[in-house]
């Protein structure tokens, strides 16, 4: 409920946060959001709270370190595929200037409002993250699937999915 209340659809704009968000939906990949939710401290220490400079520098040692560190999710694949994205985030930053003007333009640089009455009503997938994933994918990223891009944009606030009765659609309405 925390986290719904005041971090799940508040605009994010630093690139290493936006990473951290990218990282944690690919980790939740197969798992519940809560499980990973539980772990996400243990992720900024496992992960040295992001660094990008330092996980894209990553050897084998820091990928037997993690395999052995409980408090975060012990998979091979989705730990080197933070490795993997945090390369893919450097050039980007190189390319675009910074992480979020890359992602952001996806939604032109403004949070999406969408009027949904029910959770039933919300997508799982857009074509924006049908979209955002082919790219990334492209430039070498995994666990970036369109649902994974989709639930990333609802966490990072490029789209306002919490329903018209909360009291966070209206606050992050009003925001934007």
């Amino acid at each position: 409920m925390a986290y719904h209340d005041h971090d799940w659809g508040v605009p994010v704009h630093d690139d290493r946060l936006l990473f951290e968000f990218l990282t944690l939906e690919g980790a939740q990949a197969g798992l519940n959001w809560l499980t990973i939710l539980k772990k996400r401290e243990n992720y900024r220490k496992a992960f040295n709270y992001f660094d990008l400079e330092t996980i894209a520098n990553y050897s084998q040692n820091n990928i037997e370190r993690l395999l052995a560190d409980s408090g975060i999710v012990r998979n091979r694949l989705k730990i080197e595929s933070t490795i993997k994205n945090a390369r893919g985030v450097l050039k980007i930053q190189e390319e675009a200037g910074s992480l979020d003007a890359y992602l952001w333009r996806y939604v032109e640089g403004i949070p999406k409002q969408n009027q949904w009455m029910s959770i039933s009503e919300v997508p799982v997938k857009t074509k924006t993250s049908e979209m955002m994933s082919k790219d990334l994918k492209t430039r070498g990223f995994n666990f970036v699937g369109p649902t994974i891009c989709y639930a990333f944009m609802q966490a990072t606030g490029m789209v306002n999915d919490h329903t018209t009765d909360c009291f966070r659609h209206k606050e992050l309405y009003f925001k934007a």
